[in-house]
């Protein structure tokens, strides 16, 4: 069994979702950009008797993440699931941030995964099978949050893309549109929203969602 990789491995979402995953007895890799985070979730992660790999790399540099994700397949094979689940999440209104922070914003919440996925989802579209779940948001643009909702529909159109291109080969491309912010024991506790992920992951292919919301506890 391959496994599973999960690029964001942050507390919240990113931890729950490899939590979710080794509970199921899957071997997970952890892509953060300190060794702090992915050996925090890299613990948690073989709590459930299940390899874990911890990996440190920062999405935004192209080496890096491609020799993290080079090193993931060398030690569980080619994944079963690929997770993005990085972003940046700031306030800024229109004319706020400089350029230069917003091509920052726009390069870890839509130009990694963009990198993660073709690194990644050539080999799977060869076997056949596999996931690429990324983490969406926003699915009303707000003003105070210019720099994420421009991200959030971007990596939106790049699910897009990338199921045109890669689902009739056999891979399920979805996202997680989270509406709201993520907290332990409210609506949008990190574990309920993990269970999107691995229901995603396992659905048979007539049934594929591309999209899931999570708006309190309901799902649509």
């Amino acid at each position: 069994m391959a496994g599973a990789v999960i690029i964001g491995a942050g507390p919240g979402i990113g931890q729950a979702v490899a939590r979710r995953f080794a509970r199921e007895g899957l071997p997970v890799a952890l892509v953060a950009r300190t060794e702090r985070t992915v050996r925090v979730a890299a613990e948690a992660v073989a709590s459930f008797g299940v390899r874990a790999v911890a990996l440190t790399a920062d999405s935004t540099d192209e080496t890096a993440l491609r020799a993290a994700l080079d090193s993931a397949a060398a030690e569980l094979g080619p994944p079963d699931v690929v997770v993005y689940n990085a972003a940046i999440i700031q306030r800024d209104s229109p004319g706020e941030l400089s350029v230069r922070a917003h091509q920052e914003a726009w390069a870890v919440n839509v130009v990694g995964a963009l990198v993660a996925a073709a690194h990644s989802m050539p080999a799977m579209a060869r076997d056949g099978k596999g996931s690429f779940i990324v983490t969406g948001g926003m699915p009303t643009p707000k003003p105070e949050y210019t720099s994420l909702s421009l991200g959030k529909a971007g990596l939106r159109t790049l699910v897009e893309i990338l199921d045109t291109e890669y689902g009739p080969s056999g891979v399920h491309v979805a996202s997680v549109t989270v509406d709201g912010p993520v907290a332990p024991g409210t609506d949008f506790d990190p574990d309920d929203i993990a269970e999107h992920y691995w229901r995603l992951h396992t659905q048979p292919s007539h049934q594929w969602e591309r999209e899931v919301l999570h708006s309190g506890q309901s799902a649509t």
